[in-house]
C-alpha cells in the first residue's frame, strides 16, 4: 500500500476541531501515514494498564496519548488561527502557506 502524503508535519502547532478535546492546541508528536491518525502532546489523554516488567514489581496504569484522526485537526497560522494549508513552489523549492493571509508557516 502506497504512503499518503499529508500537509501536516511532525512538530507543527494545531488545533484539534472535533472530539472531546475540540477546541484545545498541542504539538505533533508522531503521524501514523498507514492509518491517517496523529499524535497531538497531551490531547486525547487515555489511561492504559500497564503490566510489570520483572518479578516483584507492581503493575500500574499510565496516562498517554492516543491517535486522533488526520482530519480532525487543522494548523494554526499566527496571524488568523486555525487554517487550511496550501502549496507554493518558488523555482524549485516547495513552501507551506496559510490558505488565509498567504503568510508562509
Amino acid at each position: 500500500m502506497a504512503e499518503v502524503k499529508y500537509k501536516v508535519k511532525k512538530g507543527d502547532q494545531v488545533q484539534v476541531m472535533a472530539g472531546k478535546d475540540s477546541g484545545k492546541t498541542g504539538r505533533i508528536l508522531k503521524i501514523q501515514r498507514d492509518t491517517g491518525r496523529v499524535i497531538v502532546e497531551g490531547l486525547n489523554m487515555v489511561k492504559k494498564a500497564q503490566k510489570p516488567k520483572s518479578q516483584g514489581e507492581k503493575g500500574s496504569i499510565i496516562e498517554l496519548e492516543a491517535p486522533l484522526n488526520i482530519s480532525n485537526v487543522q494548523v494554526l497560522c499566527k496571524k488568523c488561527g486555525p487554517t487550511r494549508i496550501g502549496i507554493k513552489v518558488d523555482g524549485d523549492s516547495k513552501v507551506r502557506i496559510c490558505k488565509k493571509c498567504g503568510e508562509s508557516l
